[in-house]
C-alpha cells in the first residue's frame, strides 16, 4: 500500500489541493491507522504523528476542541495533554534514545504556527547534529526513517507502555 508520504510519490507536494476545514478536526473522522498517523485517543486530546515531521519521530498532542489558544481549554483538557506529552516523551526516549526535547506550541501564526487556528503541541526528539549544512544551506531535511515505520514502532511502545 502506497501512503501519502511514500518517498517515490510524493502526492503532499503535487497535490494542490487542501482539505476544506480543520486538518486536525478531519483526522478525527477517520479510523486510527497507520494512514492517519494518530497513535492514541484520550479524553480530552489526542496524540498523532506529524506528517511533516522535522525529525523522526515528530510528534503532535492535539486537543479536540479547536482553539487557537491553549488557555482557552479546560483545565482538565491542559492536564490530560500534559499527561499525553509525558507518555509521549517517554515513548520517543525509549524508541529512538533521543539526547534531548524540543517540546513547545507555537501559538498564532506570527509565532510560526503552520496550523494556527487550532492550538498543539509539538514534541521534537533532537540528536546532536540533527541540523547540519543541508538544513542551513538548503533548507531540506533529511528523515532517516519512513513515517510508516516511525507509526509502527511508536505505536507499538505506546501500547507496552499502557
Amino acid at each position: 500500500m502506497e501512503h501519502l508520504w511514500s518517498p517515490w510519490r510524493m502526492q503532499y507536494i503535487l497535490n494542490n489541493k487542501k482539505e476544506n476545514g480543520c486538518v486536525f478536526c478531519h483526522v478525527l473522522t477517520q479510523e486510527d491507522n497507520v494512514d492517519n498517523l494518530i497513535i492514541a485517543r484520550g479524553e480530552y486530546a489526542y496524540v498523532i504523528l506529524n506528517k511533516y515531521p522535522y525529525n523522526t519521530g515528530h510528534t503532535l498532542i492535539i486537543p479536540y476542541q479547536h482553539t487557537v489558544s491553549y488557555e482557552n481549554l479546560t483545565p482538565d483538557c491542559r492536564a490530560e495533554m500534559m499527561e499525553l506529552i509525558t507518555k509521549a516523551t517517554k515513548v520517543l526516549r525509549a524508541v529512538y534514545n533521543p539526547q534531548a526535547f524540543n517540546i513547545g506550541a507555537n501559538i498564532g501564526a506570527a509565532a510560526g504556527a503552520g496550523i494556527a487556528p487550532h492550538v498543539h503541541f509539538h514534541i521534537l526528539p533532537r540528536w546532536e547534529g540533527d541540523t547540519n549544512f543541508l538544513t542551513t544551506v538548503a533548507q531540506t531535511r533529511i528523515i532517516p526513517e519512513d513515517l510508516a515505520e516511525s507509526y509502527r514502532r511508536i505505536l507499538a511502545a505506546w501500547q507496552a507502555q499502557s
